[in-house]
């Protein structure tokens, strides 16, 4: 996932840690190798690869990830898309690293024919796609999945007191050894150093958070994002600077942060107040940063 993993737990009982970290590398091992648009042979790259008009068969992990994936397209209404990943390439965001200049407005209009969740049929079967040039890139929701699959190793184990993050996207449970409650800091989104915006007690919970404040290029006194916009096909232009998502799902957690932070703010609190999202934006101001809270989020709003 081209990222860190932290598990920090806390069991009443004897652990063979060693062992208990064996499961958890292999576990994510196999997320990457399914899933992973790092890897050549992984089952999704084999799938972008596949150019045949019938199903390509999915194993079942990979079919939870993109059932979820296509609910959050639907109802996002295509915010939210992991066939984005011709335009993220595009954009030099990708797998085949960086570029210098903004592609030109032709190119985005080609890389947009074979974007389109709608072109992706999930059966019994397998994954179909109505376009065979449509590739899938589910670095979006797949890391909020991995933490998933860490917690229930933890807790097949029978450790109910845990902190699971890989590169930001958290699941927690449970309390310290101190029997006090895990707390998790949200952070400033500024790009020189690392400081704090808020500190949440979230309680059993999945946290993910998106941002565009640290994987952007500047062109021309232009900045561009990451995170692109299927309905453009554009790096999103607002002022929406990070968007933090709370959910039992990390997976669900992990789509609806990236869905909210492409949207602009108004939209996105809407949205998050219509489907009951526990959702805070930091949108960037003239005098520095504010937040908008989704009603669900308020009550984790602790001074």
């Amino acid at each position: 996932m081209g990222t860190y993993y932290v598990v920090k737990l806390y069991s009443a009982h004897e652990l063979d840690t060693a062992a208990l970290q064996q499961q958890i590398d292999t576990e994510l091992e196999l997320v990457n190798d399914l899933m992973s648009t790092y890897r050549p042979e992984s089952e999704l790259m084999r799938f972008n690869r596949f150019d045949s008009g019938k199903a390509f068969p999915l194993s079942e992990q990979t079919r939870v990830v993109v059932a979820e994936a296509l609910r959050l397209a639907e109802q996002t209404n295509g915010v939210l898309d992991v066939t984005v990943g011709p335009l993220v390439e595009l954009w030099g965001f990708g797998a085949h690293g960086r570029i210098e200049h903004a592609p030109d407005q032709a190119d985005i209009d080609n890389a947009r024919s074979v974007v389109g969740y709608q072109k992706l049929t999930l059966s019994a079967d397998g994954l179909t796609k109505s376009v065979p040039q449509l590739a899938v890139d589910l670095s979006t929701i797949a890391k909020g999945y991995g933490v998933d699959r860490v917690a229930e190793i933890l807790e097949h184990n029978g450790i109910d007191n845990y902190l699971v993050e890989i590169g930001g996207e958290m699941r927690i449970k449970g309390n310290k050894p101190d029997s006090q409650p895990w707390k998790i800091a949200i952070e400033k989104p500024v790009n020189a150093e690392r400081s704090v915006q808020r500190i949440l007690q979230t309680g059993d919970m999945g946290v993910a958070t998106s941002g565009d404040y640290r994987n952007y290029f500047e062109e021309g006194g232009i900045r561009y994002s990451h995170l692109i916009d299927p309905r453009s096909g554009q790096p999103i232009q607002h002022k929406t600077v990070s968007a933090t998502v709370l959910h039992p799902s990390c997976m669900t957690a992990d789509g609806y942060a990236t869905a909210l932070n492409v949207m602009p703010s108004e939209e996105a609190i809407a949205f998050a107040n219509r489907y009951n999202i526990a959702a805070l934006l930091v949108v960037k101001t003239e005098d520095g940063f504010t937040e908008l809270a989704s009603d669900a989020f308020k009550p984790f709003l602790t001074e």
